[in-house]
């Protein structure tokens, strides 16, 4: 099946356990991977016949506005909306990236990639 691939989809946001990740926030990094069945779309060229990236960015973004502790959670809510949405889409996995994470060290990021 075919995979439709937005990656690199960045946003500001305020997930995480620490308070000051609550009022401060921090940038995350998103890729977002769709199992999708795009037989019509390869025949009709017409995009309301395949997954329309521009609606997936806004459930992403619309998701990554509502405060989480986990990152774990955010994948499952964004997995969960883009299936609601798009029935043609059988399987997504999504990874989800905090960019310097206030762990008392120094690292790029922490992520977790999460299928459904």
């Amino acid at each position: 099946m075919p995979t439709i691939s937005i990656e690199g989809m960045e946003f500001f946001a305020y997930h995480g356990c620490f308070p000051e990740e609550k009022i401060i926030g921090t940038r995350f990094i998103l890729d977002l991977f769709l199992e999708a069945n795009t037989d019509e779309a390869e025949k009709s060229d017409n995009l309301n016949s395949t997954v329309n990236y521009l609606e997936v960015y806004k459930i992403v973004k619309k998701q990554m506005e509502i405060k989480s502790n986990l990152l774990e959670h955010v994948g499952r809510r964004i997995i969960n909306e883009v299936k609601n949405h798009f029935p043609q889409v059988s399987a997504v996995e999504v990874k989800v990236r905090k960019m310097n994470p206030p762990l008392g060290g120094k690292m790029d990021f922490v992520s977790v990639t999460i299928q459904g």
